[in-house]
Parts: structure tokens; C-alpha cells; sequence
């Protein structure tokens, strides 16, 4: 094949499309154990000023539907085999190992914020080697090309370097930072979504992970003033947020736990009654996010998937309402139709509330309830165990999903509405794409280094002037190019911040001394 690339120490073959979970085990095969007790919690007073909210009308479902339409319901395309030659083919040529680097490093300059990182592999042969750290950019690229790893994962900074855990004392080696990160599946709406299950994903039901996002992003920026929050799609079903700022690295475990805790909210099963109970006034974070979600319920929840529609679910809508008399004409009504739609049930509860005059039927309570129930059917589903320690390991971006051969890329919060996850590009693609741009411009030769290397970012490069970059050949460019610009505005405030920390220290005036 014209993209093959000897491989050194190749490993053995794995299982194409085996699922391995994004954070796996603290446990390593030797049976080392680096899991540590969470800290007592703190209370969400203290790190939030509250306001008075003023609970506005909750609209009909008339509200203008302000997402895209969703086309299809197709669970996409088949799995993609990708074998040894053509995961090594992909580190060598298109893995963008220097920026990376940069990112992890917060500078060009090595540091201890990488060298003491760990990282985690898993090879071909589902052999799973944790505590692995490099000093430089060359190393860690040399390392991923000898093991050609499935795929790897990135924990956190530790006092010491993570190789040398053995030879140090009982408790030595331990986790100073990392970046808050929290985790969104698909498989936590499977309750909720009609279309796919399990794995399966469309675009329909991708909207549960596009309105996830906004609500969490806007939390993270409005409520806690995070800026550099980098978005990455997991490869098959969901999404990955890495807060990057220095003061969220810098977060012990208890504050780590305080913050999933407060953008947790949908709680228990199905079976154990309501699973979202706020008190009143909201607080300003469920205002803003009802505003958020409103017009994705009445798309997504009502017409898409036509939650409602069944009889299991339009039970489960009546059990939520507040007034016996009122579900009681709503379950008859539904009853003599069977086949109406949600759209239409849900418009029924405010049409039959006014019919009534019921001196149980409490507006107040009506539109709180209703509130309840699209955030119910709308809210973000965290993983919120995935945030709450340091400790915990997150698959890197730009690494290959094995299940589906897709490149796990960031995704941009100016388009995040227009982000298809079914497009993005599987590695076979990415080199077939190489091979048919090389062929075309037989003039403009290649490039044989695998990834971007040099500073971050320089978007003046004059294209007649060096060759291209293998990535820019692709349709990867859109992904990395966005990573260098996020990656640029990281290293900004590290540097401004590096400057206000010097300027802060007092001038140390110098005298003279006589002898």
C-alpha cells in the first residue's frame, strides 16, 4: 500500500472492534494501586454568589425551534477494520505529536508539566501499560511509533516523574494537577432517545450531546469564569471537555467534586419517580440553562423522537404532573387516541388546564412542573465520576476510536450546532486522502515529517515556500488548525500569567556593603 510503514517491534494483532471504556481501572496489571481517598466536600456557597431569578412564563410548545433539521435517522456506517500497519501509518504521518506537546507542556520550552505526566497505553494486544511519561515532544513520539498503541490516555501531573514510582516510598509519588474534564455518552439517554441504542448514534440523537455541551460550557464560563475549554468528540458516542485554565488544573479533588456536583441534576432511575426536583426560585444556572434547552425539547424530545409517543412514556409525562384530576382527563384523552404524537400531548396539558376549573389545579405548580420535566428530558447526563478525581484517565485527542476508525477531534463551540459526528474522517480515509493529493501535485512533493512540528500557531506560513504538512492534504487540517489556535490562546494567558506572578514580586533594592 502506498501509505504502509515499517513498523519497529510490531505488536501483536487486537480486536478490531472492541468498546474499551474511556477511563479505564486505576489498577495496573502489577497491581499497583494509585487511587486515592476524595477529600471532604465543600459547600456550593462558598464558591457561588446566588441571585434572585425572576421564573418567567414557562412558553407552549409553539417555542421557534432554533436547531438545525435532523435528515436522517441512519445509525451510520459500518465499523472500520483498522489493522496494525494502518494505526502506525497514521502516528507516523498525520498524529499531531508537537502540538500536544504544547498543549500538555503550557509552553514550547520542556517542563515538568509534561515530563511528570503519565500516560497510559493500550497495545494491539490489549496489554494496558500505565505510568509511562516523557521529557520532550521527540521522546514521546518515538515511544507512540516503537509501541504503535490502539490507542492512549492522559492522567495527570505528578510531583515526581510517574516512571519512577516504584523505586520511591509509599505515598511519595503524587498528582499536583490536571485538567477538569467531564465525559457525555449516549448511552445515558438510551431511557430517552427512540432512534438508536447502545453504541448506535444519528443525528437525531446527537442533539442530546450538542445541547450537553452548551449547557455545560455555558456553566463553566459564565458560573466559574473558565475560558480555554477544549470540546473533543470520543470517536463514537459522545463528547469530552478538557478545562484547561491554570486555576482549574491547579483544583484539588473536593472542589473537582464540588463543581460535577453542581452541574449534576438528573438523578436515579426511571422507576424512582421524579428524577429532577428544584426548589424555587431557580437558580440563575437552571434559568440559563431552560433558555438553552427549551427549543431543543420541542425539536429533539417532541418531534424527533417523539418521547411521548408510547404508552410506557406517556405515563411516565402523567406521573410528573401535579394534579390527579387534570392526568386523569390527559390519560383518557390519550387513551381514545392511541397514536397521538408528543407534539400534540404535550400541547394538551396547558388546553385541557384551562378547561378545568379544579380548585386543586395550581398554575404555579403546573409550569414548575413542566420545567422539571424538559429538564428532565434535556439536561446534560455526566458522568460525573469521571471529573470528581485528579487521578482519572481520559483518552486523548486525536487518538483513533478502535470501533470505528474515526480520529477523536475537537470540536469548535462557533459551530457546534453543524458538527456531524457521522463525518468525521476514519483513518483509512485520511491516507487514502494523502495518497490522491500526492498524486495530483507530483511536483509539490511530500512532507516526511509525520505532524506540524515548529511553535504554535503560524498561520502567516507562506505555502509556496516549504512543503505541506501531510495533515494539511486531509480533511484533519479544519481539527488541528483549530487546535493550534486553542493551543495559541493557552500559552498566551501562561505567559501573561508568568509575567503578573514576576511583577507581583517586591524589587529587592541592593546596598552596598563595606568592609
Amino acid at each position: 500500500m502506498p501509505h504502509s510503514v515499517a513498523s519497529e517491534d510490531s505488536p501483536a494483532s487486537h480486536k478490531d472492534d472492541e468498546v474499551l471504556p474511556d477511563a479505564p481501572n486505576a489498577a495496573e496489571k502489577n497491581g499497583d494501586d494509585v487511587a486515592e481517598k476524595a477529600t471532604a466536600g465543600v459547600k456550593l456557597e462558598d464558591m457561588f454568589n446566588d441571585e434572585d431569578d425572576d421564573d418567567d412564563e414557562f412558553p407552549t410548545s409553539s417555542t421557534p425551534v432554533e436547531t438545525k433539521t435532523q435528515p436522517t435517522d441512519a445509525p451510520g456506517p459500518p465499523p472500520v477494520q483498522v489493522d496494525t500497519e494502518t494505526m502506525l501509518a497514521f502516528y507516523h504521518r498525520l498524529f499531531p505529536f508537537r502540538y500536544l506537546f504544547q498543549w500538555l507542556n503550557h509552553g514550547i520550552v520542556p517542563s515538568p508539566d509534561f515530563g511528570n505526566r503519565e500516560f497510559a497505553l493500550t497495545l494491539q494486544n490489549d496489554a494496558y501499560l500505565r505510568y509511562q511519561s516523557y521529557s520532550t515532544a521527540d521522546l514521546f513520539r518515538k515511544d507512540i511509533l516503537k509501541m504503535n498503541p490502539a490507542r492512549f490516555e492522559i492522567g495527570p501531573v505528578y510531583n515526581r516523574n510517574p516512571r519512577d514510582r516504584k523505586t520511591l516510598g509509599a505515598g511519595q509519588l503524587k498528582p499536583l494537577a490536571k485538567e477538569l474534564v467531564f465525559d457525555i455518552d449516549l448511552t445515558d439517554y438510551d431511557d430517552i432517545r427512540t432512534c438508536c441504542t447502545k453504541a448506535n448514534i444519528c443525528e437525531k440523537c446527537w442533539a442530546f450531546v450538542t445541547m450537553a455541551i452548551k449547557v455545560v460550557d455555558a456553566a463553566l464560563r459564565q458560573d466559574f469564569g473558565f475560558e480555554h475549554i477544549l470540546w473533543v468528540y470520543s470517536g463514537r458516542r459522545g463528547a469530552h471537555a478538557w478545562v484547561c485554565d491554570p486555576r482549574a488544573r491547579n483544583l484539588p479533588d473536593d472542589r473537582r467534586r464540588a463543581v460535577a456536583n453542581y452541574l449534576d441534576l438528573v438523578r436515579g432511575g426511571t422507576q424512582s419517580g421524579k428524577r429532577v426536583n428544584l426548589k424555587r426560585p431557580l437558580h440563575p444556572h437552571m434559568n440559563r440553562s431552560l433558555e438553552i434547552l427549551k427549543p431543543y425539547f420541542a425539536q429533539t424530545t417532541l418531534v424527533d423522537q417523539d418521547t411521548f409517543e408510547g404508552s410506557e412514556q406517556a405515563q411516565r409525562l402523567l406521573s410528573l404532573l401535579p394534579d390527579k384530576g387534570l392526568n386523569e382527563s390527559l390519560r383518557k384523552k390519550w387513551e381514545s387516541a392511541p397514536d397521538r404524537s408528543s407534539t400534540n400531548k404535550w400541547a394538551d396539558i396547558d388546553a385541557l388546564a384551562k378547561t378545568r376549573n379544579s380548585s386543586t389545579l395550581n398554575p404555579a405548580e403546573l409550569r414548575h412542573a413542566k420545567q422539571d420535566i424538559v429538564l428532565e428530558y434535556t439536561y446534560p447526563r455526566l458522568d460525573s465520576e469521571v471529573s470528581k478525581k485528579m487521578i482519572h484517565l481520559l483518552k486523548s485527542p486525536f487518538v483513533i476510536h478502535p470501533g470505528t476508525g474515526r480520529v477523536c477531534v475537537p470540536i469548535d463551540m462557533r459551530s457546534v450546532d453543524q458538527f456531524d459526528p457521522l463525518s468525521v474522517p476514519n483513518v483509512t480515509q485520511l491516507l487514502s486522502e494523502i495518497d490522491s493529493w500526492d498524486a495530483e501535485h507530483p511536483r509539490n512533493g511530500t512532507t516526511e515529517g509525520p505532524d506540524a512540528e515548529g511553535s504554535v500557531p503560524n498561520d502567516s506560513d507562506a505555502r509556496g515556500s516549504r512543503k505541506l504538512q501531510d495533515y494539511e492534504k486531509t480533511s484533519l487540517k479544519p481539527y488541528i488548525d483549530y487546535f493550534r489556535s486553542f493551543i495559541a490562546g493557552l500559552l498566551k494567558e501562561e505567559r501573561n500569567g508568568k509575567r503578573e506572578r514576576n511583577d507581583d514580586v517586591p524589587e529587592v533594592k541592593t546596598e552596598s556593603m563595606e568592609f
